[in-house]
C-alpha cells in the first residue's frame, strides 16, 4: 500500500496550519476545533515546521511557559520529516517507530499535499485487512466478487 492510497482513504484530506508568528494557543484551538494532533507551520505557502501535542507537552508546559505568550517559532519542531505520494506505508511506519513520530507531511512531486498520522495508516491498513478477508471469505463460499 502507497500513502496516496492513505491520502484517499481520509474522510478529511485539508491542510490545517499556522505560521510561526501564531501563538500556541491559537495552533492548539485549531487543534481542538478539527480534532487533530498536529498542525503545519507554513511560511508564504512553505512548510517550515510542525507543532504537535508532544510538542506542546515538552516544550511548553514543562518548561513552565504560557500559551498565549508563547510563539510557536519558539516551540515547533523545524526539522520536519515528509514523505511523497508514491512511498511505500512499510516505510512511513518505520520512519515514524525510528523518529518517535506520529505525523508526516505528503508531497506530491516536491509539493505539500497533506499530512498522514500513525491513526490514518492504522485505519487504511485495517480497512485493506477487512476487504481481504472479504474477498477471501466470498471465494470460498463461491459467492461472486464484491
Amino acid at each position: 500500500m502507497l500513502v496516496q492510497h492513505v491520502m484517499g482513504n481520509k474522510p478529511v484530506n485539508a491542510i490545517w496550519s499556522v505560521t510561526q508568528d501564531n501563538t500556541v494557543f491559537e495552533a492548539l484551538e485549531l487543534m481542538a476545533e478539527k480534532n487533530i494532533g498536529a498542525v503545519l507551520v507554513l511560511e508564504d505557502n512553505e512548510l517550515i515546521g510542525i507543532f504537535s501535542e508532544r510538542d506542546y507537552a515538552r516544550k511548553v508546559i514543562l518548561q513552565g511557559r504560557a500559551s498565549k505568550d508563547t510563539l510557536i517559532r519558539d516551540v515547533m519542531t523545524a526539522k520536519v520529516i515528509t514523505v511523497e505520494t508514491d512511498e511505500k506505508i512499510e516505510a512511513c511506519m518505520q520512519i515514524m517507530s525510528d523518529k518517535h513520530i506520529r505525523h508526516l507531511p505528503v508531497n506530491r512531486d516536491g509539493r505539500l499535499i497533506g499530512i498522514i498520522s500513525i491513526n490514518d495508516i492504522v485505519s487504511a491498513i485495517i480497512h485493506e485487512q477487512k476487504e481481504h478477508i472479504n474477498t477471501l471469505e466470498s471465494y470460498i463460499s463461491g459467492s461472486p466478487y464484491s
